[in-house]
């Protein structure tokens, strides 16, 4: 019987990772370390981030320094290329004379541009930690400046979340210092990471490796970056939005000329060209690796051909005034013959996956046949920036059908398959019992096809998750697939669903919005979260309807409880309220999003209810509290 240590690679696993070294890439081209090397200025040592309140550790790769030896049978050799240069290379480094960036102090770039009077920051990553140390290194080493303006490329937290490390939001509120974004920023941020936050975070979990150890065996890089920061974030509301192609804004005396990109790599989303630096940022919508069409903790599916568009735009915009092409992760590209090349490659990777995916849906492959037999052309496919590391070619191939098709393809017999617990019992009847289906899984193991073991043995343990036998194995085979793959994201799946098989799901603490974010999410934002957290058959039969009196801002909503559905009305009253509750904007996001209670609030003279308060206090029952740690490689728990 298997155990529950991790395991070494196995025979096919290391042939099939020394077949990578005599693939189509050339492992001797040294210029992607040239180039990550390049402009470096200096770093902190050790490359450690704390919060100060505590004292925990949010930002570590003190244990990733293993990464400076050769590629063990355990990694693919191609991923750890990629792990060394986002986990080797990290501090400040000057791109251009005037352009500076902060690489891996999170998973993100931090950029700076040196305006007349101060800083204008670029992205300030996913923690206020992260973004403060990234700071203070660049005033320590180019002297103190003050941050002027701030932009965020886009919609994703790891672009904006870690704002507040960088300014007192208190100064963009006022006017004082521009934030700029793209139009819809603000929804689709919040969208994306309140409505459906936990379970993106759970399934995050396992993209991003935070339950490995930083190990040869274990977690290597997200691939998007060396690793993602774990500290504190916030959210603040921008005061000024670019919405169309051709914008222009002047910031602390820096011209910066906008192209939008909406629906590509997030949903809102810019790119931007200094004229004065003859630089272009292209945002993430290019970056050193294939990115994800659709990435597996979940969001929306991307539209390939916008993506592909876009970056065609960029082009023809920017190609013949560039010298320099930098971006929102991995390192820059000097030179206009270079950067317009590798802008041509990601175009056509994107165009080639969207038209070639579909080709073949059109020929009648469904999803997982179309993913099996799409390959790159050599003349994309040898371009180390344009393989797996983040996103992979057979997701991104699903995602181009899931786009125009939907999850179905058309076979009656998927129309209305069964849940997993449901089927698992059903295949493994017919399979013989799990004691036969164990034994061939065994074979097939022995035999290298661990896409199988690992897809069998899912049916013994949704049949019956206390089949330590089955779980271990599946443990086994996932290991070795994660050994295998060339993916960040998808080497930390395999290898955090054998953890959760060997060792069961991780603890973790109640979801809970940080101050920070909850301050800076608009009312209307929040109101959506709670629809979602809403228990409908709970409320069935419930109606209420309260009016809630804003003290701060003297604005007004209605909020009512009918047919098992929560509605909000903007400036809106109800004649005859079941009650209403009158405080701060910022106190209600805090109690309805369970960081304060009302009783608290109450107590403090924060919170006056006129009414039924007994009312207000049923409906706080109504909604459901999410655990961050459901299992995801073992049966679910009964829904009632």
């Amino acid at each position: 019987m298997s155990d529950i240590n991790p395991k070494e690679a196995s025979a096919t696993t290391a042939a099939a990772n020394a077949a990578v070294m005599d693939g189509v890439l050339d492992f001797s081209d040294r210029q992607s370390f040239e180039d990550a090397g390049r402009g470096f200025i200096a770093t902190i040592d050790p490359i450690t981030i704390t919060r100060e309140s505590d004292g925990k550790t949010t930002y570590d790769l003190e244990a990733v320094k293993f990464l400076e030896g050769e590629a063990p049978a355990t990694a693919n050799p191609s991923l750890w290329r990629m792990a060394q240069l986002n986990g080797l290379n990290h501090g400040l480094f000057e791109v251009v004379s005037g352009i500076y960036q902060v690489r891996s102090f999170d998973i993100a770039n931090m950029t700076l541009i040196k305006g007349e009077t101060g800083w204008i920051v670029i992205d300030p990553l996913t923690s206020s930690e992260s973004s403060a140390a990234a700071l203070a290194l660049a005033n320590r080493e180019l002297g103190e400046r003050p941050v002027k303006a701030i932009i965020i490329t886009h919609s994703h937290a790891d672009h904006f979340a870690g704002t507040l490390g960088v300014v007192d939001p208190a100064d963009v509120a006022s006017g004082k210092i521009p934030l700029v974004t793209p139009v819809g920023f603000t929804q689709e941020s919040l969208s994306e990471n309140v409505l459906a936050g936990p379970v993106m975070q759970r399934r995050a979990t396992y993209m991003y490796g935070n339950l490995l150890k930083p190990d040869p065996k274990a977690f290597l890089t997200t691939g998007l970056g060396a690793a993602l920061s774990m500290g504190t974030t916030g959210f603040v509301p921008p005061n000024d939005e670019i919405c169309e192609t051709g914008e222009t804004r002047v910031l602390d005396g820096i011209e910066i000329e906008f192209q939008m990109t909406p629906g590509t790599e997030a949903p809102a989303e810019m790119v931007f060209f200094f004229p004065q630096f003859k630089a272009l940022c292209m945002s993430e919508i290019t970056s050193h690796h294939m990115h994800n069409v659709y990435t597996p903790r979940g969001a929306q599916v991307r539209d390939a051909l916008a993506w592909s568009a876009q970056i065609n735009e960029s082009i023809d915009l920017f190609g013949d005034r560039l010298e320099v092409e930098f971006a929102s992760h991995h390192w820059p590209i000097w030179g206009r013959e270079r950067a317009v090349d590798y802008l041509k490659k990601q175009r056509d990777l994107y165009k080639y996956v969207h038209d070639q995916s579909l080709r073949l849906a059109n020929l009648g492959y469904n999803k997982e046949e179309v993913a099996e037999q799409l390959e790159l052309p050599t003349s994309l496919a040898k371009e180390f920036y344009n393989r797996d590391y983040y996103g992979a070619l057979a997701a991104n191939a699903k995602a181009v059908y899931v786009k125009y098709l939907g999850h179905f393809d058309g076979n009656p017999a998927n129309l209305f398959p069964h849940p997993p617990t449901a089927a698992g019992a059903r295949y493994v009847k017919f399979m013989g019992g799990a004691d036969n289906v164990i034994a061939q899984a065994r074979q097939s193991f022995d035999d290298g096809d661990y896409r199988w073991v690992a897809e069998v043995l899912n049916h013994v343990i949704m049949a019956d998750e206390t089949n330590t036998e089955a779980k271990l194995l599946a443990a086994d085979a996932l290991e070795q697939l994660g050994y295998q793959a060339e993916s960040g994201p998808w080497r930390n799946f395999y290898l955090c669903g054998a953890l959760e098989l060997r060792h069961g799901v991780p603890e973790g603490r109640p979801l809970q919005v940080s101050e920070g974010m909850a301050a800076g999410m608009p009312l209307e934002n929040l109101f959506q979260a709670m629809a979602v957290r809403l228990n409908g058959p709970k409320a069935d039969g419930k109606n209420f309807a309260f009016n809630f009196e804003f003290t701060d801002t003297k604005e007004s909503y209605e909020l009512t409880l009918e047919n098992c559905v929560l509605n909000y009305f903007p400036g809106r009253s109800n004649p005859r309220p079941t009650a209403t509750l009158k405080l701060a904007t910022l106190d209600f996001k805090l109690l309805m999003l369970q960081v304060r209670d009302a009783a608290t609030l109450m107590g403090d003279g924060k919170l006056e209810i006129e009414g039924e308060a007994l009312a207000f206090a049923e409906l706080a029952g109504l909604f459901d509290k999410f655990n961050p740690r459901w299992p995801i490689v073992t049966p679910r728990p009964a829904w009632s």
